[in-house]
């Protein structure tokens, strides 16, 4: 697993949303920072805590021009009923073949309960309108992430 670190220059990617809209990096970048979150799997219960976190700051995100993407392997399908049952007010992308969290070095050997198995690491980068990656939040515990995140950006 390679990281992108700070400096690094975003990758560009489009992936479909939890409406099965295309969404592009790029396109967004031009409205502000984007906080690009991986999460392993919608729906699980530190997956869920974290959303919600997220969901609870949109304004504070919104008065910061902060765009925030969640992207997961999951289908779009199941993205929708997450965000549905969540009430989530930002965009969840699917990234099911982790093309996405591979350019972004977030895929990689993960184990749990003794299995060892290939997975998203939950890693947060931060975006700027240039494309670089101005921060990477890798140290943080999912109930904590919102405010890492407001804490990264009042820096």
């Amino acid at each position: 697993m390679n990281t992108l670190q700070v400096g690094d220059t975003a990758p560009n990617f489009s992936l479909q949303n939890q409406a099965g809209e295309t969404i592009s990096l790029q396109d967004t970048l031009t409205k502000g920072p984007v906080l690009v979150y991986f999460y392993p799997k919608a729906a699980t219960p530190g997956c869920t805590v974290q959303a919600q976190g997220l969901r609870d700051i949109k304004a504070q995100l919104d008065g910061l021009n902060v765009t925030v993407f969640g992207i997961s392997p999951d289908p779009v399908a199941k993205l929708a009923k997450f965000a549905e049952k969540q009430a989530l007010n930002f965009t969840l992308l699917s990234d099911e073949d982790h093309a996405v969290a591979d350019a972004f070095g977030v895929w990689g050997e993960k184990q749990f309960m003794g299995k060892i198995y290939d997975g998203i690491h939950r890693l947060s980068f931060i975006v700027g309108t240039d494309g670089k990656i101005n921060h990477l939040l890798n140290k943080f515990k999912t109930k904590d992430h919102h405010q890492v995140v407001l804490d990264t950006l009042a820096q």
